[in-house]
């Protein structure tokens, strides 16, 4: 046996009997670092002849070889061993409770929103929605607002450029949902009982408007119908909502051009501890008036315009800011942070998605 062979032997054998991972790698670097044994053999290749380096090369290389295999080997096998005593030192009890998995919440919005649909499913009346993108006639024309009316004008109304003829042409962000109570009148026979949620758009921002923001509006076409129906769908719905028998309206004389007559409709209301808390008279002491939605019978024009008789068929409408429901309710004081993006505002402020409003179980539950 060649000395190379002997070392190979040598190496090999201690490598085998490594009892840890920091032993196997002392003699990896004893052998195959810088300064190592078989590095050195390596090097005096260069020195050597033509004759000796064919000789003597071929058992050097493979000497390297079988201790870089060794040291692979053992390495294998020392680490499956660590593991194999790590998983059988280790327990998992399965009677722990699990750790909590982040959760998301409902915004509140959405919460509101639901809220009203159950409501006023429980009152007969479906949801109807329609496009964000409306054009000029459903917006506007259709519902009496004459071409001057300044609900118009470019500062109130995000308008897409022209693309044809005609002012029915002209497309627009829609400045209320009450373009689906067009399209629902033009597509659906009386009698008609719809809410109409939404999104829409005005350009308009500061602590209580957001250029987006989200709307309901109700609409009611039957035969016989008065502002008697009128107020007591109002009622009925507010007291639902804010879970208050004590809810009282004022209904004041106003003027929008798709009612006639039109209501203001005030709910009374006072101050606790900086919070606006609906429900009272609003002329009682601590208490005052608080302007809360637009409501009116359907104009005649607007039914004619949708091809119903006037004569035969009669209605009502209102429409109420979701958000701004949402803010009296639960205690919000800035309609902008509905809209930031913070976690921190919705985990505070937002409803677990188990809580579904019902009406039996409580609104709000």
């Amino acid at each position: 046996m060649s000395d190379t062979q002997a070392m190979q032997a040598r190496l090999v054998g201690e490598i085998s009997a490594a009892a840890d991972l920091d032993a196997l790698e002392a003699l990896r670097v004893a052998s195959l670092g810088k300064a190592g044994s078989v590095t050195s053999l390596l090097k005096t290749l260069g020195r050597m002849t033509p004759d000796e380096r064919q000789a003597q090369g071929p058992q050097i290389h493979a000497l390297r070889e079988a201790v870089t295999a060794a040291i692979g080997a053992r390495k294998d096998a020392l680490e499956g061993a660590a593991l194999e005593a790590k998983l059988g030192a280790e327990r998992l009890d399965m009677t722990l409770p699990a750790e909590a998995a982040p959760q998301g919440s409902v915004h509140p919005v959405s919460q509101v929103m639901d809220e009203l649909a159950e409501i006023f499913a429980d009152m007969g009346f479906a949801v109807a929605t329609g496009p964000e993108i409306e054009d000029d006639w459903r917006n506007f024309t259709a519902l009496n607002i004459p071409e001057t009316h300044p609900a118009r004008a470019m500062h109130d109304t995000f308008y897409f450029p022209e693309v044809g003829e005609g002012a029915a042409q002209r497309m627009l962000l829609r400045t209320h949902t009450s373009p689906v109570q067009i399209r629902t009148m033009m597509e659906k026979a009386p009698p008609i009982r719809i809410i109409a949620p939404g999104r829409v758009y005005r350009s308009d921002s500061d602590a209580t408007h957001t250029p987006m923001f989200h709307q309901v509006e109700g609409l009611v076409i039957d035969r016989g119908i008065h502002m008697g129906h009128l107020k007591w769908t109002l009622e009925t719905f507010l007291k639902a909502y804010f879970e208050r028998d004590d809810i009282v309206l004022r209904l004041r004389p106003s003027y929008f051009p798709f009612t006639e007559p039109s209501a203001e409709v005030d709910v009374g209301y006072r101050q606790e501890k900086g919070r606006r808390i609906v429900g009272g008279h609003g002329d009682d002491e601590g208490h005052a008036w608080m302007e809360l939605l637009g409501s009116g019978m359907v104009n005649a024009r607007v039914i004619a315009n949708c091809g119903l008789d006037p004569n035969e068929w009669q209605g009502f409408a209102f429409g109420v800011g979701v958000d701004r429901l949402a803010m009296l309710k639960y205690g919000m004081d800035d309609l902008r942070a509905f809209f930031d993006g913070d976690l921190r505002w919705l985990a505070h402020y937002g409803f677990s998605a188990l809580s579904v409003p019902t009406l039996s179980g409580g609104i709000s539950a």
